[in-house]
Order: C-alpha cells, then sequence, then structure tokens
C-alpha cells in the first residue's frame, strides 16, 4: 500500500473534474442520478462544486473549527443548470483547491472532521469525492467511467481506512450489529497483476472494523475488476452483475453493504 504524492492528489482533483465537465457538454442537467436519489445531474455539480469551495476555505484560512457547509447540500435551487455555465465554474473551482492545498503543502495543520488534522486529507479527499462524483454523472450521463488502477488502487484504500474509524461505531451505532464472530468479507480485483496487491479483507470479528491488504479465505469473497469493486464499496454498482462473483455467504456481504456508512 503507498499513498499518491501530495502533487499527485493535487492533479487528480483537476483532471478529474475536467474530464467530468467533458461528460456534460451539450447535455440535459435535468437528468436523474440513480446513485443519489433526489438529485439531478445539475444537483450533482452544484454539491461537488460547492464542497471544493468550501474545502478551498477551510484549507486556505487554516480553519481550527468546522466551516458552514449548508450551501452545498441544501441543492432545491439547482434544478435547472446549464452546462455552458456550470463546466467553467466546476473548472475554475478545482483549480482554486489545488492552488490551495499546494500551497499549504500536506503537513499543514487545521480543522478535518475525522482524526488527521492535515491539508492531506483534503487533497486525497477531494480527489476521490470528485472521481466518484464523476461516475455518479457519467452513471446519470451515459457516458463511460474509468479509472487508472494506481488512483483506484489508493481510492479503495482510503475508502476502507475511513470506513473503519473507530468513530463510526458511536456516530452510527447501527454499524456495531456487523460485528460477530466469523464474519469476513475479501474483495479481490480480477484485472490487475499480482504485483498490485489488489486484494482487501474486512474483518468483522473483533470489537471494530478492521481491514487490511492479504489474500485470505473469508466467509465471503468478491471477485470483480477492480474500478467495480470500488464502484461496488461506494454503493455505485450493485454487488450482483455481469463481471462480479460473489462467492460464499452472501447475505453477509448484502448485511456490510447497507450497514457501512461512509460515502
Amino acid at each position: 500500500m503507498t499513498l499518491l504524492s501530495h502533487e499527485r492528489y493535487c492533479a487528480e482533483i483537476v483532471a478529474q473534474t475536467r474530464l467530468l465537465t467533458s461528460h456534460i457538454e451539450g447535455a440535459d442537467l435535468t437528468a436523474p442520478v440513480p446513485s443519489c436519489p433526489g438529485w439531478n445531474a445539475g444537483q450533482l455539480l452544484r454539491h461537488l462544486g460547492g464542497g471544493q469551495r468550501w474545502a478551498e476555505t477551510v484549507v486556505r484560512t487554516r480553519a481550527t473549527g468546522p466551516v458552514p457547509d449548508d450551501h452545498f447540500r441544501e441543492l432545491s435551487a439547482y434544478t435547472h443548470e446549464d452546462p455552458a455555465v456550470l463546466g467553467p465554474w466546476l473548472r475554475e473551482g478545482a483549480a482554486g483547491l489545488a492552488d490551495a492545498l499546494r500551497e499549504a503543502g500536506p503537513a499543514a495543520g487545521l480543522w478535518t472532521p475525522v482524526p488527521d488534522g492535515t491539508a492531506h486529507f483534503y487533497a486525497r479527499r477531494f480527489a476521490y469525492e470528485t472521481a466518484l462524483h464523476r461516475a455518479d454523472a457519467a452513471l446519470a450521463l451515459g457516458a463511460e467511467f474509468t479509472l487508472d488502477q494506481e488512483v483506484a488502487l489508493d481510492a479503495l484504500d482510503e475508502w476502507m481506512e475511513l470506513g473503519s474509524l473507530p468513530m463510526h461505531l458511536d456516530v452510527h451505532p447501527w454499524m456495531r450489529e456487523l460485528l460477530g464472530p466469523g464474519r469476513t468479507l475479501h474483495l479481490h480485483a480480477t484485472d490487475t497483476a499480482p504485483e498490485a496487491a489488489a486484494e482487501w479483507v474486512v474483518d468483522l470479528t473483533g470489537e471494530a472494523v478492521v481491514w487490511r491488504r492479504a489474500h485470505e479465505k473469508a466467509a465471503v469473497a468478491v471477485r470483480a475488476p477492480l474500478t467495480d469493486l470500488l464502484l461496488l464499496v461506494y454503493k455505485r454498482r450493485p454487488a450482483r452483475g455481469e463481471g462480479i462473483e460473489v462467492l460464499g455467504d452472501g447475505t453477509l456481504l448484502d448485511f456490510w453493504l447497507e450497514r457501512v456508512s461512509f460515502g
């Protein structure tokens, strides 16, 4: 497991946003987003762009506490967006966030919503926040979604890290019901070379959610291409379908996907 560089995360925020805006040229942004019920494509993009600007504010000001975020969560005003307006607005916001992160550097101290406290958190988080919302837009608008292998590997590691934080068991007490004897899951990417070590084990047998990169027997195994595994854990695609093989206790997989709350 190797983290990408701070500069790579900054570059991905910009690159993923540019790819996303290429999907919306001439598109009908009133199209519903299947993976974000209640939003249309325009609202999805306003949410992403607003989130990027929110993160830029946190980083530039070195905020020591939460910054208001209602402006990118209340989306009722954005039902009829114009791609010609939204595209440049999104690219501007992504560039602003990347510039703020580069200026700050990964170790800059500031408020984060999880135990981290550095600008590194926002660089990594918004690289993948942007990539996954690009996937949402692609689903809504019928565009293709692909992701560089190195990026997808780190994105899945980040999901595992954030999704297994002990704080979730307090904030989302229903996640405690996942824990129990014999409850292990194995995710195995089928389209990567062995040296990529693209296998993850989620261990629910103790007092907390634990994960590791490993090839181990588990109560249920999921074999699929790497990007499909990423979309699966983010609940952007179903656990059953073309290219996905589920071996063992499928009910445990369904229960886990129902209860995991991050993303």
